[in-house]
């Protein structure tokens, strides 16, 4: 497993270059693509960033789905069109794979209907994806507060995002596992355990707020991973080992306190907080 930077994921607003010096200067692993940069690079220009990459021992993590799946028609065909030069650059910088999330409710679509829009969407998103060598993952989101937040509850759990997956059958899809998502729906450390390695496309590392019934947390308010123990990371991380996933593993707690931080402060305490829990495995 790698410890990976996701500049947005912990506020920090940076360039692929200054995403790549934050990283290497705080001891991550691998570092998020950005594919709207990345399709725009000369040969030349795109040999030197992957040498830099390599002199910093840095390897790539995810790219961010450029298409949005939920909105209207229209949005998501002008996405599906613009995502061939885009996957096109994360395939000539070396990036295997791209990620994105569920939303788990509708105002409009029943379960049924929303199954089958995310089914047929994602389906020709992977698609086009496959022409590229890219894989694709998909997070559940669990938060039983966003659940409840519109007319239609949709899928929210690890099972249901493997039937997608399964779904969707073009064999380039897999699944974003979420420490938080997966504590929300009530998954278990067995649950990961019947997983293959191939399954997870990427793993997001988070802790919950102390002192909050689990029903009533909020999906924008969590902590790094460790800061309460709410959460088991050590029996996450474990099962992941057991599985044998090797990929890359970043935090994502939407914390503000985290937010207010300048850029050095906030890499360095989510590094730390990271490798803290990487010494539970074993």
């Amino acid at each position: 497993m790698t410890i990976n930077l996701v500049c947005g994921a912990i506020g920090v607003k940076a360039s692929q270059t200054r995403a790549i010096d934050l990283a290497a200067k705080h001891g991550f692993e691998s570092v998020e693509a950005h594919s709207s940069y990345l399709a725009e690079l000369s040969d030349g220009e795109l040999e030197a960033l992957k040498t830099d990459l390599k002199k910093k021992k840095l390897v790539w993590g995810t790219s961010g789905l450029s298409v949005d799946f939920r909105k209207n028609e229209d949005t998501f065909r002008k996405g599906l069109k613009e995502l061939p030069r885009l996957a096109a650059g994360l395939q000539r910088a070396g990036v295997r794979c791209v990620n994105t999330w569920i939303m788990p409710c509708h105002d409009e679509l029943t379960y049924l209907e929303n199954f089958k829009q995310h089914s047929n969407r994602l389906r020709k998103i992977c698609r086009v994806l496959e022409d590229y060598d890219l894989r694709i993952g998909l997070e559940y989101v669990g938060t039983a507060t966003l659940l409840a937040a519109r007319k239609y509850p949709f899928l929210h759990t690890m099972a249901e995002a493997l039937e997608l997956v399964d779904t969707i059958g073009t064999g380039n899809a897999g699944i974003v596992l979420d420490s938080w998502h997966w504590w929300q729906a009530g998954d278990s450390i067995a649950d990961i355990e019947r997983l293959n390695k191939q399954d997870i496309i990427l793993v997001d590392l988070n802790d919950a707020p102390a002192g909050i019934e689990k029903k009533l947390q909020l999906d924008g308010k969590r902590e790094l991973p460790l800061a309460t123990g709410t959460i088991d990371a050590k029996g996450f991380l474990n099962a992941l080992v057991k599985i044998g996933y090797d990929g890359p593993v970043r935090a994502e707690p939407f914390n503000q306190s985290l937010r207010d931080l300048e850029d050095d402060p906030a890499c360095k305490a989510t590094v730390d907080s990271l490798k803290k829990a990487f010494k539970l495995i074993g």
